[in-house]
């Protein structure tokens, strides 16, 4: 094989890799709407074999002898990517937590892609090191009040919340007693595995939230230091569990409170529905999750702590990245705020938007997916053929056909899912299948919930 003459560009370097990175930005612009285009709905028509099918041709020989060049290999594959894609920004994908992201982020996810720092060592990350502290410490303000408050960085809330649970084990001990609701994130569960913990106990929630009476028995019954997690946002309902109420309990059996608010903590910015949130403040940790509520490209996770000293168990060391002398000579030690080390810059693109919204638009699109979660719950209650389980908490419906039982259910849900017509959830409550819809897209209008509801009248009953 022949090299070419000269290196392909490079994506950093000032003008120069601005340069290079203009005429491939309209390549794979132009492919991202075609792709859309092929699509035509939410989802890939034809099921897993018929999108693998395609992806296969389409992508040929993954590693040819000759390249196909830059225009070429972006074209094809960024719109193969996009003609196979769930897309969130569409209105009837609906099914996660899994939001639309705002363009003004994935902008500025290009620019830090581009730079690509690593928040490993300040001398890989200069700025972005800085701009990562300022916005941690602005944002678990806002949950604690508290200048000495911090936060860290994550993948996600999985990451934050076994973090959650590291720190609590290295406070407590290796015999820490781990409590959850039934209606917890099952990384809780799976933390205290991977720690080496006693198993965790999972309390029954059958209203959907956690009861603080039934907590109050279990601590009364769990002998040593606990951690209690508590959810505000759960991922089958979108519920909030009492949160003040709980912390109650957890003071009174010295118990320490960690909240899981991956999808619900972005309430604490919304001048109005912050006090959904009551008593988050006194949690020892809070999870929280910016590419839900917060519209931000995956990942942008985060754990909150009431004081910064609370990190320190993560504090490392490595010759060839913090040495004792050079923190002592004043560069800031970036291994203590990640169990990573290669890092991306994830809390550029958030402080973009955040300087881009503000407090207030970042309220209103918050605002704006509630009322959509409202308006389609209230389609539905009126409906005589659906039934509604309840009005949502946050931005998640939960919905059933009438009559239909829970075979019918999910096979209705898997026909849409390979007709590419619509991407619905499923959640299991009150010991029945639901269907679920959980609108995190804020430009999803009325006409749009009313097209869902049409689109699944048509199909549950012929």
């Amino acid at each position: 094989m022949t090299a070419p003459a000269t290196p392909p560009p490079l994506a950093g370097g000032g003008r120069t890799g601005a340069d290079a990175l203009r005429p491939l930005l309209d390549t794979v612009l132009t492919a991202l709407r075609t792709g859309a285009a092929e699509r035509g709905g939410p989802l890939p028509a034809g099921g897993p074999d018929a999108v693998t099918a395609r992806v296969t041709a389409a992508l040929g020989d993954v590693l040819p002898d000759r390249g196909t060049g830059d225009h070429e290999a972006l074209r094809t594959l960024v719109h193969t990517l996009a003609a196979g894609a769930a897309d969130p920004a569409h209105p009837l994908c609906a099914a996660h937590l899994h939001c639309p992201p705002l363009a003004v982020a994935a902008a500025a996810d290009l620019a830090a892609t581009a730079l690509n720092p690593s928040l490993d060592s300040w001398d890989q990350a200069p700025a972005a090191s800085t701009v990562e502290a300022l916005l941690t410490r602005t944002l678990a303000a806002e949950f604690y009040g508290t200048p000495r408050a911090d936060a860290v960085l994550t993948t996600g809330g999985t990451e934050a919340n076994q973090l959650a649970v590291l720190l609590a084990r290295e406070h407590h001990g290796p015999h820490l007693a781990v409590l959850h609701g039934a209606n917890a994130h099952h990384s809780i569960p799976r933390a205290a595995w991977l720690l080496g913990l006693p198993p965790a106990t999972a309390l029954p929630t059958p209203t959907g939230t956690l009861d603080p009476a039934a907590l109050d028995e279990a601590l009364a019954r769990t002998p040593g230091p606990a951690l209690v997690t508590a959810t505000a946002g759960t991922t089958d309902a979108g519920l909030i569990d009492p949160l003040d109420a709980l912390a109650d309990v957890c003071a009174r059996h010295r118990a320490t409170l960690h909240v899981d608010a991956a999808y619900g903590g972005l309430l604490a910015l919304h001048p109005h529905r912050r006090a959904t949130l009551t008593g988050i403040d006194r949690a020892g940790s809070i999870t929280v999750d910016l590419h839900k509520l917060g519209w931000q490209p995956v990942a942008a996770g985060l754990l909150a702590v009431p004081d910064t000293s609370r990190l320190a168990p993560l504090a490392h060391q490595a010759d060839y990245l913090n040495a004792d002398d050079d923190t002592e000579a004043g560069l800031p030690d970036l291994l203590g705020r990640s169990l990573r080390t290669t890092r991306r810059p994830d809390a550029f693109k958030i402080a973009v938007t955040l300087r881009s919204l503000g407090r207030d638009g970042l309220a209103h699109l918050v605002d704006l997916t509630c009322a959509a979660a409202h308006r389609l719950a209230e389609l539905l209650d009126a409906h005589p053929r659906f039934e509604l389980h309840a009005h949502p908490t946050l931005t998640t419906v939960l919905f059933r056909p009438t009559p239909a039982d829970d075979t019918h259910l999910a096979a209705l849900r898997r026909t849409l899912l390979h007709d590419g017509t619509a991407v619905l959830g499923r959640a299991t409550a009150d010991g029945r299948l639901w269907l679920k819809a959980t609108l995190l897209n804020p430009h999803t209008t009325p006409r749009d919930l009313d097209t869902l509801v049409t689109l699944l009248e048509g199909r549950t009953h012929r």
